[in-house]
Order: structure tokens, then sequence, then C-alpha cells
């Protein structure tokens, strides 16, 4: 898994060989969508 954004940017992060799969954009999308509804304008994690 790799950060696409913020101070973190570029990292990788370490994951279990065959117990993940990538997310498809749609899920991301869909995902990040509601959450921005939930939480307005909130700056963390």
């Amino acid at each position: 898994m790799r950060i696409i954004a913020g101070v973190a940017k570029g990292r990788t992060l370490g994951t279990v060989a065959g117990a993940t799969r990538p997310t498809s954009d749609r899920a991301r999308e869909g995902l990040f969508s509601s959450l921005t509804s939930q939480f307005g304008d909130f700056l963390g994690l």
C-alpha cells in the first residue's frame, strides 16, 4: 500500500502477502464521499 497525499506522501505500508487486495477507485470514491458528507471540513484522521 502506498500513501498518496499528506506529509507521508510516497511512503509505503507493509502488508501480509495474499491477505489484501487493492480497493477500486469507485469504492474509494464512495467511501470518501460518504465520510465528507458526515464530517465536512474535518482535518484529521
